[in-house]
């Protein structure tokens, strides 16, 4: 594909650009009808490089061509900007070219590009938002037909091609996009060589100095690393025609990891270019299923395999229809990934769902249910996007019911991940896991292979604080729904407490009088302004019911300030202290109870507070100070000694840094690799200067950043 696109990057004219089309595809009346109407619709437009604007629709079409060889889906293409970009709408591409061609048009034409003139900057918190409502667009417009999907990632692939005519912040700014968004659904639709080309395409406007020092390495070991792919290649040629393949019964592709995977691999290890070790890989491609396992055989005997990189994707397919053996061998000293899959299945990981068309199979193996199931009447677009987003892009395991259905889970699914993957209302009351027969908490990371048995309760269990823990947004999302329910019903028994202590009021009254005067009770407990509005509201009306003002005087909530709390209350208040049963982190959800002068802190879900909530003890309202303490995600190799650790965790509180949450040894192949969450008012540079005296930083940025919450 990469000689294809740069043919396509080369592309100036209007005639290169069609020759390049009809050169794909046959010169059918529909897609010729499509260009000259294309041609008229879009004359005097132009790019920012001065081209023609039609050669972009001419070449998203060539793009479509290549990977679909659909002809409606290739019309679609080029005629995607018209409704947009034109004074022709929508009715004027069903009149002349279909009902089919309008429909994916519309769909494309919903989603928005980016292409304002003032985009946000790189470093806005905003840029998540701006990537959600794209996002979000997108897959709403493609829901019903996933050729919408097609067409538009093969625009973005041209429109990362031409990167280079923007300044240097939009040229950023879509690249982050493409690399969030778009990659990501190349991924989930199997389609690897468009995934590819977007992720190293991003990456090179992303992180120029990273992408120069990886294409130097390679560039300079060109010649080192294509002799040694030649002669494993040619090695493996011969133990397979030695063991009974016949030359015609396959075929050997080799070549060198693309740029972004390299990238990964170094971060994700804390090693430099030099230290990857399977920079090479090699396909084996076989006429049939059973010659794949004929052929792991075969290299596994003439090779020594790496053991723990053992995968057969062939058994147990990916959701995104990607079926392969792979496995990792030494050879002379160096170390090769070898791949190994049939000819139909090399045709779908490099298309994914569009080998349905461009091999006309009869059905694709692609699972599109994440598509249909993603629940978009979620209102709040930065919370859809972290969900979807951790589901979208991820290494995949697999994980066996008992009976032996299979469920596909990002790496990093605990047990109630698996819970909600089986039923909402499994994890909904899912008490606890047995996996491979061991009992085992709820929270345990799964593993490849994993066979889970999970024990339910009665009736629901809240889980609110567990959050941060689940890896898939249907778990998320159905623990939040269900702690929404709680919260809300726990904030109206707290609001009437509030409300009964403050205005010395018998609650049972007060409660008849909230129910007829349509006061919503669960807001009374969380928005100051409407406490207020709600107080004033009551003594109004008790004034005017007779009682003199002597007997009603005015109640006045006031603002106290008290450690780390604000409080609104007509009592004093001096003290502040948390009680011994529940200690509550900051933006946790919180109550306050009055003990005389003094205010005791609860988290809202503790059983305890729930009691007193119960009880109907004094109350009093009560949120967190806004100015919160900065907080870092910080992933660092240790130094390889003993107590390494202990010493960074001293150096790391002379600095006045409180260590929120430590994950260590989870990373099998590099055991002093250190992930934290840490919160220091320090500045962001000197903080990093500091720690990196002491360890080797992999990764140090705000744990608030868009595309890492």
């Amino acid at each position: 594909m990469r000689e294809f696109l740069d043919r396509i990057q080369k592309t100036r004219t209007v005639k290169e650009a069609s020759e390049i089309l009809f050169g794909l595809c046959p010169q059918k009346d529909k897609i010729e009808e499509a260009l000259e109407f294309a041609l008229k619709a879009h004359k005097g437009q132009y790019r920012k490089s001065g081209e023609e604007y039609v050669i972009h629709p001419i070449l998203v079409a060539a793009i479509v061509a290549y990977i679909s060889g659909d002809e409606t889906m290739v019309t679609a293409a080029l005629l995607h900007d018209v409704v947009e970009d034109t004074p022709y709408g929508i009715d004027d591409i069903q009149k002349r070219f279909g009902e089919d061609v309008a429909h994916l048009v519309e769909g494309l034409t919903k989603i928005v590009e980016i292409r304002s003139e003032e985009l946000i900057p790189s470093s806005s918190d905003e840029k998540l938002i701006k990537s959600a409502l794209s996002f979000r667009k997108m897959l709403i417009a493609s829901i019903k037909d996933v050729r919408v999907l097609i067409v538009k990632l093969c625009d973005r692939v041209h429109n990362m091609l031409t990167l280079d005519a923007l300044p240097s912040k939009k040229q950023k700014r879509i690249a982050e996009e493409t690399l969030v968004v778009y990659a990501p659904i190349a991924h989930r639709l199997g389609i690897s060589s468009v995934k590819n080309v977007l992720e190293d395409l991003s990456f090179f406007y992303i992180f120029p100095d990273q992408y120069k020092k990886i294409d130097d390495f390679i560039s300079s070991h060109k010649q080192e690393l294509q002799i040694k792919l030649n002669e494993f290649i040619q090695s493996v040629k011969n133990v397979m025609l030695k063991n009974g393949f016949r030359a015609e019964d396959f075929e050997i592709i080799g070549r060198i990891k693309h740029y972004y995977s390299i990238y990964l691999k170094m971060q994700r290890k804390g090693i430099s270019i030099e230290e990857v070790l399977d920079l090479l890989a090699i396909r084996v491609l076989l006429k049939d299923k059973l010659d794949c396992y004929k052929s792991l055989g075969i290299v596994h005997t003439n090779y020594k395999p790496l053991i723990m990189r053992f995968k057969d994707y062939i058994a147990v397919p990916k959701e995104n229809g990607y079926q392969t053996i792979h496995t990792t061998v030494f050879d002379k000293s160096s170390i090769f990934e070898v791949q190994i899959r049939t000819f139909n299945m090399h045709k779908m990981a490099e298309y994914g769902v569009a080998a349905h068309w461009k091999y006309k199979l009869s059905s694709s193996p692609i699972n599109l249910k994440w598509l249909e199931n993603l629940e978009f009447q979620n209102e709040n677009i930065e919370e859809f996007y972290e969900l979807v987003k951790n589901d979208l892009y991820s290494e995949d395991i697999s994980v066996f019911s008992p009976k032996g259905d299979v469920f596909t889970l990002p790496r990093g699914a605990v047990a109630l991940d698996f819970a909600y993957a089986v039923h909402t209302d499994i994890g909904n009351r899912a008490k606890a896991a047995y996996i491979n027969k061991q009992k085992s908490p709820l929270l345990t990371e799964l593993k490849n292979g994993d066979i889970v048995r999970i024990e339910v309760a009665d009736r629901p269990i809240y889980r609110c604080s567990w959050l941060d823990a689940l890896k898939t947004s249907k778990a998320k999302e159905q623990v939040r729904h269900l702690c929404r329910q709680k919260y809300k019903e726990i904030n109206s028994q707290v609001a009437q407490n509030i409300l009964s202590s403050e205005l010395k009021a018998d609650k049972e009254e007060l409660e008849s009088w909230m129910r007829l005067s349509g006061v919503e009770m669960h807001r009374v407990a969380t928005e100051i302004n409407y406490l207020k509005e709600v107080k004033n509201r009551y003594l109004s009306q008790k004034r005017k019911k007779g009682f003199m003002s002597l007997i009603m005087p005015k109640i006045k909530l006031e603002r106290v300030e008290l450690d780390n709390f604000i409080f609104y209350t007509s009592f004093h208040l001096n003290d502040v202290e948390f009680d011994y049963c529940c200690h509550p982190k900051r933006g946790d959800e919180i109550v306050a109870f009055r003990d005389k002068d003094k205010a005791v802190i609860h988290h809202k879900m503790c059983q305890r507070a729930v009691e007193m909530i119960k009880n109907g003890e004094p109350m009093l309202y009560v949120e967190w100070k806004s100015d919160e303490v900065p907080r870092y995600k910080l992933i660092a190799l240790l130094p390889d000694k003993k107590g390494a650790l202990a010493e960074f965790l001293l150096y790391l509180s002379r600095l006045e840094t409180n260590l929120v949450s430590i994950e260590l040894g989870k990373n099998i192949e590099q055991t002093n690799l250190c992930e934290l969450e840490i919160e220091s008012r320090l500045d962001m540079d000197i903080l990093k200067e500091r720690i990196s005296q002491k360890v080797k930083i992999i990764e140090f940025i705000k744990s608030n950043d868009a595309y890492n919450k």
